[in-house]
């Protein structure tokens, strides 16, 4: 019997959890580690499928008798909590969407967020229940706030469908975008964008193959409220019968502990993270885990390889979006991986991928040029995104010409191998040469006096845009003129001239978002409040053709 056997007909989110449920009742489903335990104040340990499902079907009970049903949206504020999941499959069964709420986010944030998702419900831990009271009353908003174990309200609207009426095309969730560069967008995704996800994931093979038996093991530090978690990590477990642990967030000390303890068989990552466990002195423990593979993005192509020798098994880097869904997910599971190189592997027939040049045109062999995907076959949007809510302008700017337009900036080699050069907007512009932000990071990162760096444009009189480097110290290092120079000239000898930074300042910290990525908008605010204030270390002079 296939390992799908059965479950592409499942039609929710839920479906699919409660038929693995009754199939492997007795199977651990979500595993608690004690060092998240003691984060959240809960108890520690694992959940059976079979028991998951009674808690799932209490609450889902709770949630009938308020009148909750499709039409209506319900905030989630609970970190990785066991309770996120719980609700959400909870409100699916009825039909309700959830909106999954990013914990960092404060005031004006929130109240944004709850005008915009016209949120029925919030329920959240019980220190931020005075917050989105607050942001709710500040929107003109009347909802309930409750913490997990609270009696649920009545909802204020009636519900627009039974649950018998529900289908892969109902929306489960609303996914807002981290709107580092304006408002977010909301996502509106369907229970199809999530049960695709899993079963992507179920069928990759290669280096990616879940098992189905022995059970997978997986472990991720990503937060709920991102896709990754919630579709890949969660939904892809759940397609195969395999068991999960969360944790509250990236502990690079305590990883191979938690690692271990879980017996983890995959693990998720994204930025910094392989770096940061690079950092750490080896030690003869190091290759003593399950893991077979890691998948993620975002690793410093410099330390993939000594990664993977040190530590003994493969990362694999992928590429998807929130809007992309596994309606175009590539991954470099399959040999050869480019290891060294950006590589993020060559999609699979069901994956249309159109690169094009600023002219418009498709670009040549290793020409780089912005990615526009879609899925093959008569259903190009099939496990995309459905819409950006109450924004059908930029709906239809997205969807232009038939292709999903990335943002990204790619190029495609002799063996049609995908590699990443940088996202459009972070590609700076100077006198006329095209500069990667994430390239210049690479190799400012690679010397001994920094810590961490992003890289960002300000504007320049004479060629239009100059490359502008915040660099956080390594511990021990001088920060200053002298160690910023230094910087510069072995930028350098690395790369072309012009790419090196012709500024340089030094921070206490580098802007990131609750998933380890920069936060290209804050960034460039604090680059220009910089060069303004006159902190940034002139470095221009060194950018010569001759050196």
């Amino acid at each position: 019997m296939s390992q799908l056997s059965g479950v592409t007909d499942d039609q929710t989110v839920f479906g699919r959890f409660q038929r693995t449920a009754e199939r492997y009742a007795d199977r651990p489903f979500l595993t608690v580690l004690p060092e998240t335990a003691a984060v959240y104040g809960i108890a520690a340990g694992t959940t059976t499928y079979g028991k998951a499902l009674d808690a799932v079907l209490a609450q889902v009970e709770a949630y009938r008798a308020g009148g909750y049903g499709a039409g209506h949206r319900v905030g989630l504020l609970l970190h990785n909590r066991p309770d996120f999941i719980f609700h959400w499959f909870a409100l699916n069964a009825l039909g309700v969407s959830v909106v999954p709420i990013n914990p960092d986010l404060r005031a004006v944030e929130l109240e944004y967020l709850i005008a915009h998702s016209k949120l029925v419900l919030a329920v959240a831990t019980a220190d931020r229940v005075r917050d989105l009271v607050e942001a709710a009353e500040a929107s003109g908003a009347v909802i309930g706030v409750i913490t997990p174990g609270e009696p649920v309200p009545a909802a204020a609207t009636p519900r627009t469908l039974g649950q018998a009426g529900l289908s892969r095309d109902d929306e489960c969730a609303l996914l807002y975008t981290s709107g580092t560069t304006g408002k977010p967008k909301g996502c509106v995704l369907t229970n199809d964008y999530f049960l695709t996800a899993g079963e992507w994931y179920a069928t990759v093979g290669g280096l990616a193959a879940l098992r189905a038996d022995p059970p997978e093991r997986m472990l991720t530090p990503l937060p709920l409220f991102h896709m990754n978690a919630m579709a890949y990590s969660l939904i892809g477990v759940i397609t195969v019968g395999g068991s999960i642990a969360i944790l509250d967030r990236f502990h690079p000390k305590r990883w191979w502990a938690s690692v271990r303890t879980f017996g983890a068989t995959v693990v998720h990552y994204l930025g910094v993270m392989p770096a940061m466990l690079m950092a750490a002195p080896a030690d003869p423990s190091d290759t003593a885990h399950e893991v077979r593979f890691g998948f993620g993005a975002g690793v410093d192509r410099s330390l993939h390889g000594p990664f993977e020798e040190r530590f003994g098994f493969p990362l694999l880097e992928a590429w998807a979006m929130t809007e992309t869904g596994a309606g175009a997910v590539v991954i470099a599971s399959e040999e050869p991986r480019r290891i060294g190189t950006n590589c993020f592997g060559r999609p699979r027939p069901e994956v249309e991928i159109a690169i094009r040049t600023e002219t418009g045109g498709e670009a040549m062999t290793d020409e780089p040029g912005e990615m526009l995907v879609r899925r093959a076959g008569p259903d190009p949007k099939r496990g995309f995104f459905r819409e950006y809510l109450g924004d059908p302008d930029a709906t239809k700017a997205a969807w232009e010409g038939g292709w999903f337009h990335t943002g990204d900036v790619v190029r495609r080699d002799a063996d049609g191998q995908l590699h990443f050069v940088d996202r459009r907007k972070n590609v700076i512009r100077r006198s006329g040469e095209n500069i990667s932000a994430v390239e210049v990071e690479s190799v400012l990162a690679r010397h001994p006096g920094v810590g961490s760096v992003a890289v960002a444009p300000t504007l320049d009189a004479v060629r239009g845009e100059e490359v502008v480097a915040l660099i956080v110290p390594r511990e021990g290092a001088c920060a200053g003129p002298e160690l910023a120079r230094e910087i510069v000239r072995y930028c350098l000898s690395q790369l072309a001239y012009y790419k090196a930074p012709g500024h340089v300042a030094f921070v206490d910290a580098i802007p990131l978002t609750s998933t380890e990525k920069i936060q290209r908008g804050a960034l460039k605010t604090t680059v220009e409040t910089l060069i303004a204030k006159g902190i940034a270390i002139d470095t221009r002079s060194l950018k010569k053709r001759t050196a």
